[in-house]
């Protein structure tokens, strides 16, 4: 059975910290999503970027109700590796009624960084998600092949 290839929305700011800088091992969201250990993250870099960067594999995905108990719970469990500050932390969360942490391992920037133009040239529907979005088989080998990955050998078969 495949495993689910998450693309996903990012920050540049924040996309860099996990390609370039490699401080930032925990994607948060305010949203759930299917993902599980063993998945695939593609990252988009949103505006002004508007490039797909490279992809990640989930370590672990950590789950919390955004009560003032939980999230503290997940502060002190994201703290070192989320790249942000707690002052951030608690405004990202702000109305939000589930707080998520996706783990990064093995993440890699692609060879030849995607721009979004030429992206539509192979998938003309392909729109980045505001959030995030599903990815098949197909968008999935497209873009690795456009990033200049050899093969897609993280999709579990």
């Amino acid at each position: 059975m495949p495993c689910n290839i998450l693309l996903i929305s990012i920050k540049p700011e924040y996309a860099n910290k996990i390609f370039e800088e490699q401080t930032k091992q925990v994607e948060l969201r305010r949203v759930r999503t299917r993902v599980k250990t063993g998945d695939i993250v593609v990252v988009y870099a949103s505006s002004p970027k508007k490039i797909f960067l490279g992809f990640f594999e989930v370590k672990c995905v950590v789950e919390k109700e955004a009560s003032a108990n939980e999230l503290k719970e997940l502060w002190e469990q994201v703290k070192e590796q989320a790249g942000i500050k707690r002052k951030e932390f608690y405004e990202y969360y702000k109305g939000a009624s589930v707080a998520v942490g996706i783990f990064v391992v093995n993440a890699k920037k692609f060879e030849q960084p995607i721009e979004l133009c030429r992206l539509k040239e192979k998938i003309s529907y392909l729109h980045p998600p505001q959030s995030y979005r599903y990815l098949n088989e197909t968008e999935y080998q497209t873009i690795m092949l456009l990033g200049g990955e050899k093969s897609s050998t993280m999709t579990n078969n």
